[in-house]
């Protein structure tokens, strides 16, 4: 890979993608608000021609995620991690998986998880409808259409956009993940191009979550208050969850979105835990084994089911080909939200994690809900089914009235349903708000009137929808707008692929030397303090910000000088550089190197604050400086510091040599800077 850090003092928007994306947005919106008919019809031409001519691609493409990033986790790609080799995860277990559940499946679990099962029991793709083959063939659908093969898109771009920010650096942004394939042209229009395409998507993917939601509140506070429904009362919701997600999104990941998720999980337990116990109690358990089953025995049948000979098309489109569109066009937002918080992971443990944690919540949560409402049918309430299929946004609350304190459960999932559509609203806005930015920094955000401005945006494009339809015609424009991104994500696919290979084959080689330069030294001449003495020395001092600062210039500046020197003279255009200093402003000093077309080499030296180790001697400060070495695949993991000069020229000197040896191992097929 080759250096294509952001070289900026500041934040700043990026134009091209914001007025870009924000115009199509605007410009779809306002149409769609003055002239809905020709809208809807418009929508429905483009629904029809995609699923008859792409309806089989959306089956490969899905089939091909999952199979991709399965084999990413599961191969030696799976140990390298999303940062530095030293990096460890910001947040716990418990959190990091309610913020992958909240940000990754919204209101619209509630909506589908009891609609979607009567649905196919009903209304079957095939065979004969209101059995129990039915019923079970019911849940395993909704279980397919939520389960991993949409949470692999997820895992596929977020490890793609953690692994090329945090471990070299590049933006948190779509076009990193394509620099190995398209090199610096993803910095002109090629990167634009494909970035408003993700903005779009995403847009339209987080309207009709929240279309899907402001339906079902609207009808839960009529429900509960005897609100009226209608254009009215969803514009005032859509308003509150603007003004909610609003202050959510500016309080940053650490507390609105982190504290949001955290208290939509916790209610969310509760609402299936009301319902295990007060409902039957042993069947729902059987019923969660046999799912269970179920689903892992179908899956591949499911996975590549096109239906060629007898296609029901309207069940194609209103389903499966839906879901999968609807999962790409949130790839890219859940994907760099995903990035975002994951930091430290390994690519193994991030998409085993965003594999197995979310969708076990959503397995039991399908479960339990869809083999109560099937129980509902099947015994009798053909009422109850007829208005699940009709008017899906009062099934959730007609399951409710089966069971008893149907006041209490209705403000539970009211309250359940609204936590839901804020947590996905501010992380929607967080995420668009970086789409559109160029950010100094991966771990920093967009500034606080962006992140406003899309939650305006979302809430008026999903204002605009319902206006036009409501949710048919958001699940219409989702399919439309998810088409184009799934290709760019056979890109990305390629890109990471040639990024973690050209990594492994650098590794590789590394193995090759020994580092037996990280603790020698040259022989000492006489009056010198022997050896193992400043190993002693070196070892057990935990240095302060001045005394890392003053080694820094006194030792490691002249020791890249030196080697720079000795490198010109050989022809050899090598240059060094102050780059742009940390959030907390310490320094980095970094040597460059060319290698003619290929990726050029890169050492740097940068300044890092760490916490004091536990062994360190009694009276020591709780924190301490560290002067890290750092290559373009990231940090290696040691401290330069108590090096001499002579030290830090051969560290230098070793690091090059071995950069040189992967570039002759390296197959004319893998990146090169320059191409």
């Amino acid at each position: 890979m080759t250096d294509t850090r952001v070289e900026t003092d500041h934040d700043r928007l990026n134009r091209a993608v914001f007025f870009g994306s924000a115009t199509c947005i605007l410009a779809l919106a306002f149409w769609a608000l003055l002239d809905s008919d020709s809208a809807a019809t418009a929508l429905g031409v483009v629904l029809g021609w995609i699923s008859e001519g792409f309806g089989w691609y959306y089956f490969l493409a899905a089939t091909l995620y999952v199979v991709f990033v399965l084999v990413i986790a599961l191969s030696r790609f799976g140990d390298i991690r999303m940062g530095p080799d030293h990096a460890r995860p910001e947040f716990n277990l418990f959190t990091w998986g309610a913020m992958l559940f909240a940000a990754g499946i919204g209101i619209d679990l509630m909506f589908f998880s009891v609609a979607e099962p009567v649905t196919h029991l009903l209304q079957p793709p095939e065979g004969a409808p209101g059995t129990l083959d039915a019923a079970r063939q019911g849940v395993a659908w909704t279980l397919f259409h939520y389960g991993i093969t949409g949470w692999s898109m997820y895992a596929l771009m977020g490890m793609a956009l953690g692994y090329f920010s945090f471990r070299h650096g590049m933006p948190l942004s779509i076009r990193s993940a394509l620099y190995p394939i398209f090199g610096r042209r993803v910095h002109g229009a090629l990167g634009h191009g494909v970035e408003i395409a993700a903005v779009l998507g995403t847009v339209f993917g987080i309207a009709t979550s929240l279309g899907i939601g402001v339906v079902q509140l609207n009808y839960g506070l009529k429900f509960m208050f005897d609100v009226p429904e209608g254009i009215l009362p969803q514009a005032l919701l859509i308003l509150l969850s603007v003004v909610m997600a609003t202050i959510s999104t500016v309080s940053g990941v650490d507390k609105g979105i982190r504290r949001l998720s955290e208290l939509n999980v916790l209610l969310a337990i509760a609402l299936i835990l009301f319902v295990l116990f007060s409902g039957n109690t042993v069947f729902l358990l059987n019923g969660v084994v046999l799912n269970i089953g179920d689903y892992l025995s179908g899956f591949a049948s499911m996975t590549l089911n096109t239906f060629a000979f007898d296609r029901p098309v309207d069940w194609l489109n209103g389903w499966t080909l839906f879901f999968w569109a609807w999962w790409v066009a949130w790839a890219p937002f859940v994907g760099l939200f995903l990035a975002r918080i994951s930091r430290g992971r390994t690519l193994r443990e991030f998409v085993l994690g965003t594999l197995v944690i979310p969708f076990t919540f959503t397995l039991i949560w399908i479960s339990i809900f869809g083999n109560s409402a099937l129980d509902v049918v099947l015994s009798g309430s053909a009422e109850f089914g007829e208005m699940a299929v009709n008017t899906p946004e009062r099934a959730f609350y007609g399951l409710l009235a089966q069971y008893p304190w149907i006041g209490l459960s209705a403000l539970l999932a009211t309250l359940t349903g609204l936590l839901f559509y804020v947590t996905s609203a501010d992380s929607g806005a967080l995420v668009l708000g970086n789409f559109t930015s160029v950010l100094k920094d991966p771990s920093s955000d967009a500034p606080s009137w962006l992140r406003i401005f899309w939650s305006v945006v979302i809430g008026v494009l999903t204002l605009a929808m319902l206006m036009v339809g409501g949710v048919p015609t958001l699940q219409n424009a989702t399919v439309i707008m998810g088409l184009p991104f799934s290709f760019v994500m056979f890109f990305i696919m390629a890109g990471l692929y040639r990024a973690l290979r050209l990594e492994v084959v650098r590794r590789d080689s590394h193995q090759h030397g020994l580092a037996g330069y990280l603790s020698a030294r040259v022989q000492p001449s006489a009056g010198d303090v022997p050896d193992w003495q400043q190993r002693v020395e070196r070892v057990t001092t935990h240095p302060d910000r001045e005394a890392a600062l003053a080694m820094l210039e006194a030792v490691c500046r002249p020791a890249l000088g030196e080697v720079c020197s000795a490198l010109r003279r050989q022809g050899i255009s090598a240059r060094i550089s102050d780059r742009n200093p940390t959030a907390d402003g310490l320094p980095r000093l970094a040597l460059k190197v060319p290698c003619g077309e290929a990726a050029p080499f890169r050492y740097e030296v940068r300044v890092v604050e760490a916490a004091t180790p536990a062994y360190a001697a009694p009276g020591t400060p709780e924190r301490c400086f560290r002067l890290e070495v750092h290559l373009p695949e990231g940090g290696q993991g040691y401290n330069l510091w108590g090096f001499s000069q002579e030290q830090v020229i051969a560290d230098v000197l070793d690091q090059y040599e071995r950069h040189l040896h992967v570039l002759q191992q390296v197959s004319a097929s893998l990146p090169l800077a320059g191409r």
